[in-house]
């Protein structure tokens, strides 16, 4: 019976052999060579395309390719160059007539003690910042009292010093260190559920410890489980440093819509993560709309799948702990919510520290060691570096280490009250105002506001003229107001101004705008078109900056024009 079946099988075998062959020899050897290669080729090609698809999403690459198309067309390319360079000559306001009486080359003679004379002339030059700024600055009062000038003696006393020669300057290494650990300490290194292992080191401000984390958490999980196709998901709100860093160390980076609270969506991150993911993110708060995100959810998400949680405290570091103490009702977002493994917390915010001052924090120093840098065959000797920058201003150290310990635990929480009352009165200020919404439900000292009859991008138009700098945010279009000490007594100010600036914009000239942009949207390149005639011959009352630029960005369905509109301008700038 087995060799009846066998032999069936074999018949059966032989049949279809002679069959295909039979089949085959009808086309060319050299057909039959090729086609399995542009197959593969083709396989190849669609499933890259399907990748990018994936990636950036349907509409993204439709437009993507139209745009493409029409660039192709002659002098379409050339046209949109130059009506973008006009847009980027409008945005300067006269910057390049200001730049003919910048120095480009040593003067002959040196201005000697003359030059601090020059300096003052320069500085009377720039716009009133005192009151005015969204964040910016946050230290109280002005530049010639008070912690000011505490800061600024601090910082005079060290300015020849550099951490990098530790056995040099042993002062400032050791202030170094105790900046570290008190920031650890406000973060629960302390409490044992932290491990009680918190280390860190100072950088130059928040991105390079955002930068700096990223890195150690791609080598550590390199390291940990051989990831070396590295990829981190952040919430849309995360801050754009994570997006230098995926640049800089060639990590794919997946930008996640965020809930309807403007929370991050952890469910949403979940799906994302595969067997390449490095890390997740969380902001505590958020920098566009001064809202925590679930960070104890998301802890236990990456305990979960065993990989790196950084939390962003640059903006919530010197004022959610305080902010704690003082009653108000802060969620969990520091080293005591498993999974957390490291930490960015800026000294030069809330912390009233001299501008270039921060710390990144780990979980324990089995993550920190991949931070560092050692390189041991240079013919220059041994080297080793903690963070991007080898030489550091020592000066910046003694000033974060002396704001920290003149002000202490009475000084921060005392600031924290002023601020966060001030914000709580500024954001039901907002709220009064029919024509405005706040976006979602902050957390801390950020305001964001935007409208659903107006212009917004108008209404930060003339607040500027009105001499108030603040931050335009997109997705919703709307503009924010980082509180500081600075805004303390100048609330109510903010808010007349505001209420004259949504009354001036006009909602029936607005409704015109929308009826004209719909009727033009219809033509993707006529589209593209009107906005950019529309940003050069409307930039604004306020001089220079980047609020056309926002203004378009929500308008413009090819993201590569605002990308270019943005690099242009910044190339201009220097």
């Amino acid at each position: 019976m087995d060799s009846l079946s066998y032999s069936s099988v074999k018949s059966m075998l032989i049949q279809a052999r002679v069959s295909l062959n039979s089949r085959l020899s009808e086309f060319e050897p050299l057909a039959l060579l090729v086609a399995p290669l542009v197959t593969l080729f083709l396989a190849q090609v669609i499933g890259s395309v399907l990748g990018v698809v994936h990636e950036k999403g349907l509409k993204a690459c439709l437009l993507g390719f139209i745009m493409g198309f029409l660039k192709m067309i002659p002098g379409v390319q050339s046209y949109i160059d130059a009506e973008k360079q006009k847009v980027v000559d409008q945005l300067q306001s006269g910057g390049s007539s200001k730049k003919n009486n910048w120095a480009k080359e040593l003067p002959v003679k040196g201005l000697g003690v003359q030059v601090l004379e020059k300096m003052e002339t320069e500085k009377r030059n720039d716009p009133n910042w005192q009151g005015k700024c969204s964040g910016t600055v946050y230290i109280g009062g002005n530049e010639s009292e008070g912690h000011f000038t505490l800061i600024n003696q601090a910082c005079s006393m060290f300015a020849h010093t550099n951490p990098l020669h530790i056995d040099v300057f042993q002062s400032v290494v050791r202030f170094e260190s105790e900046v570290v650990a008190m920031t650890a300490a406000l973060l629960g290194s302390k409490e044992t559920v932290s491990g009680e292992q918190i280390c860190g080191n100072m950088t130059s401000g928040g991105t390079e410890s955002i930068v700096l984390a990223v890195k150690s958490s791609r080598d550590y999980m390199k390291y940990k489980k051989g990831i070396k196709r590295p990829e981190m998901i952040i919430p849309e709100s995360g801050h754009s440093a994570y997006d230098k860093a995926a640049q800089y160390f060639n990590i794919k980076l997946w930008r996640v819509p965020v809930g309807k609270d403007f929370r991050a969506d952890v469910k949403a991150m979940r799906r994302h993560i595969n067997r390449n993911t490095i890390m997740i993110v969380g902001s505590a708060p958020g920098f566009p709309h001064g809202i925590i995100d679930p960070i104890e959810e998301l802890g236990q998400l990456a305990l979960s799948y065993g990989i790196c949680f950084h939390v962003d405290l640059c903006l919530g570091g010197f004022v959610l702990p305080f902010a704690r103490k003082l009653g108000y009702q802060i969620p969990a977002f520091d080293f005591s919510v498993q999974g957390v493994t490291s930490i960015s917390i800026d000294v030069h915010k809330y912390g009233l520290a001299p501008k270039g001052t921060s710390t990144v924090l780990y979980r324990n120093h089995e993550i920190r060691k991949h931070q560092f840098v050692a390189v041991t065959e240079w013919s220059g000797g041994l080297y080793v570096s903690p963070t991007i920058a080898g030489s550091r201003p020592g000066s910046l150290v003694a000033g974060a280490w002396a704001a920290m310990m003149s002000l202490g635990e009475e000084g921060y929480l005392e600031n924290t009250g002023k601020i966060m009352e001030a914000s709580k009165r500024l954001e039901e200020g907002v709220r009064g105002i029919s024509e405005l919404f706040v976006v979602g439900k902050p957390d801390m000292t950020i305001v964001a506001f935007g409208s659903k009859s107006l212009d917004i991008f108008e209404v930060n138009d003339i607040m500027s003229s009105k001499g108030w700098h603040l931050n335009a945010l997109q997705r919703p279009n709307s503009i924010h107001i980082c509180v500081t000490l600075q805004h303390v007594p100048v609330v109510d100010d903010f808010l007349q101004d505001l209420r004259e600036a949504v009354e001036t914009v006009s909602p029936l000239l607005r409704s015109l705008f929308d009826l004209i942009g719909r009727f033009f949207s219809s033509f993707l390149i006529s589209r593209c078109y009107y906005v950019l005639v529309q940003v050069k011959a409307n930039p604004g009352p306020i001089t220079g900056g980047l609020a056309p630029i926002y203004g378009a960005a929500g308008k413009m369905p090819d993201r590569g024009m605002v990308n270019e509109l943005l690099v242009s301008f910044m190339d201009s700038q220097y």
